[in-house]
């Protein structure tokens, strides 16, 4: 749980970035209709979420520094509606929001645009993160032109636009104790999630019925949603990437891959498992893994301060073209191969990525034209893998299997602490988990 004074004491470190004599706009998620009259369940911007713990749609952050640094933060939301709220649930209502969200101002959205004339008129800096939600665009448009359209009234329009995101996205890249602790649990359910999905696995069970396995264990613990889309790919299936269809019958003999993880309190885990439907794996079916799994162990090495993700994708990439000249895949000189990046055939993404609010999350992978080095607090996923398609060119035992490995990775003082090392990974321990 984050206390409400976190969100507080990072509203307060956004404005002390901030330019003089300048104002954020910072706009809450819409409901998005799913069909006809009813919505998807609603999801709140992870900007917006950061910025204010405020979990409702349609509201709006408006921070103020004025030419004194006088800070102020304001808060635009639905009103208190008691007809509206009988049929589509309780509202917090500006007023309550104000004490409730530690607030310096509050307002019903009734006079979102009067209000935000004013505290936009005058100022010489606008930040604003423009190509999210197109409506409130074109309102922000709107406002612009109105203040620059009538001097005479005392209108003056903003000098500057500024994206307000790389600030926000910097502040997001570096986790709190707090947000570790989240993460931590999350990883925990989703690791237990995998651990049951194994279990239930074999021979004529389906894809989606994994799938529910998964989502059960979420729900029950409290993490309602998944983070993305769960991926289940038996079989070929596991050489589609982004494979959500989840819709086929698992076969003796068949590895299933699953790429999933839950959401709580916003927070994302990912963590990617690939084992035997039938609880033994095949002797090609271990030679592949273990080369994934000793390519992942190569880029551990790299995860810790001063490390960086193009060096421990280098490391995996060496292990991985090592491992494929052995099996025959790949012929020639190790050096020209990994020049040439020859892998990439068989391993076609990247190796990880930032974790936190959204499974891709965000922060610069680059400071200055530079890889950016790993620091403390950071979150990433590891995740090499292999994938040789049933008309790949590679011998015959090897078409049809992918195989991908993903840890959730938080960069220590020393190095890193594996979030996600309770989902079983090596082979002794998945057919052991798999045989009870």
């Amino acid at each position: 749980m984050i206390e409400t004074k976190e969100f507080l004491q990072r509203r307060t470190r956004l404005l002390s970035q901030l330019d003089k004599n300048a104002v954020a706009v910072i706009p809450a998620a819409v409901e998005l209709t799913r069909s006809r009259d009813t919505e998807f369940p609603f999801r709140q911007d992870s900007d917006f979420y950061y910025l204010t713990g405020f979990n409702e749609p349609d509201a709006v952050l408006v921070l103020c520094k004025d030419r004194d640094e006088q800070l102020s933060s304001h808060l635009f939301c639905r009103n208190k509606d008691k007809v509206a709220e009988i049929w589509h649930g309780r509202r917090v209502g500006f007023e309550q929001a104000k004490a409730q969200y530690l607030f310096d101002h509050s307002y019903p959205l009734s006079e979102l645009d009067e209000q935000l004339q004013s505290l936009v008129n005058t100022k010489r800096v606008l930040y604003y993160g423009q190509g999210t939600y197109g409506d409130f665009d074109n309102k922000i448009w709107s406002l612009l032109s109105t203040l620059r359209g009538a001097p005479k009234k005392g209108y003056r329009a903003p000098e500057i636009i500024k994206d307000i995101r790389p600030l926000v996205h910097e502040m997001r890249l570096f986790k709190s104790e707090a947000e570790i602790a989240l993460m931590r649990k999350a990883a925990k359910i989703s690791c237990e999630a995998h651990k049951r999905a194994m279990r239930f696995a074999k021979a004529g069970a389906t894809e989606y019925q994994l799938e529910a396995e998964l989502h059960h264990h979420y729900a029950m613990n409290g993490a309602r949603h998944p983070a993305y889309g769960t991926i289940v790919g038996s079989g070929n299936n596991a050489n589609i990437l982004h494979y959500t269809e989840n819709g086929d019958e698992l076969k003796a003999g068949d590895l299933v891959l699953i790429d999933s993880g839950c959401e709580l309190q916003g927070y994302a885990a990912d963590i990617t498992r690939t084992f035997p439907v039938s609880g033994r794996f095949s002797e090609a079916q271990k030679q592949v893994y273990e080369l994934v799994l000793k390519a992942q162990q190569a880029a551990f090495e790299h995860v810790k301060p001063g490390g960086t993700l193009v060096k421990a994708n280098q490391a995996a990439m060496k292990v991985m073209t090592q491992g494929l000249i052995q099996l025959g895949i790949l012929a020639g000189d190790l050096d020209t191969l990994m020049e040439n990046q020859a892998c990439k055939a068989f391993y076609m993404h990247g190796l990880g990525h930032w974790l936190g609010l959204d499974v891709h999350d965000v922060g610069e992978y680059k400071l200055d034209e530079a890889d950016r080095p790993f620091e403390p607090g950071m979150v990433l996923t590891i995740e090499p893998g292999l994938y040789f398609d049933e008309d790949a060119e590679v011998p015959e035992k090897f078409k049809g299997i992918g195989i991908r490995i993903e840890d959730d990775l938080l960069v220590t003082e020393s190095g890193f602490e594996n979030l996600t090392v309770d989902a079983p990974k090596t082979i002794a321990d998945i057919e052991a988990l798999m045989q009870h």
